[in-house]
């Protein structure tokens, strides 16, 4: 990467990437966790993020690229670290708990490349790249406060 131009085309390809990744990661998480609630607001995000490929491979035309990944190593360990909560928790509780803060660490990785991205695609003149990245930006922080919201309202109360 020689450019600013070469880094948010290679990050746009990272979570490419990473969003199809999740794709494929979440409905193992899903399955996993008892509580409606989360089941629920995991299998909502999950269309939201088939939602978000599509609007990724918008961004790839607004700036002349055809939607591509680049393999993304960060979200491949934080999916396997949350197949290894999976397999190594016991009880639901712990399970929802646990499953709740490998969905976090998901989100919070999402939300700092996005947002880099939007201020990158401003930054590059490629205003609806920007507004698109936005909208997936908002999306991600909306998806990381449901979480919090499960967690603190339901999952860690039922842990005392």
């Amino acid at each position: 990467m020689k450019s600013l131009a070469d880094a948010f085309e290679h990050t746009l390809q990272d979570v490419y990437f990473a969003e199809n990744a999740i794709t494929k990661a979440l409905p193992k998480v899903i399955e996993s966790v008892s509580n409606a609630e989360l089941k629920t607001a995991l299998k909502d995000h999950l269309t939201e993020t088939k939602g978000q490929i599509k609007t990724l491979q918008a961004v790839f035309k607004s700036i002349g690229k055809k939607a591509s990944g680049e393999k993304c190593d960060a979200i491949e360990g934080l999916i396997k670290e949350t197949e290894g909560v999976i397999k190594e928790t016991k009880g639901a509780v712990a399970r929802n708990a646990a499953v709740i803060g490998c969905c976090q660490a998901v989100e919070h990785y999402e939300i700092s490349r996005y947002g880099t991205l939007r201020e990158w695609a401003k930054a590059l003149g490629e205003t609806e790249a920007h507004d698109l990245l936005g909208e997936i930006l908002d999306q991600e922080k909306a998806a990381n406060h449901k979480l919090t919201h499960i967690a603190v309202s339901t999952i860690n109360k039922a842990g005392k």
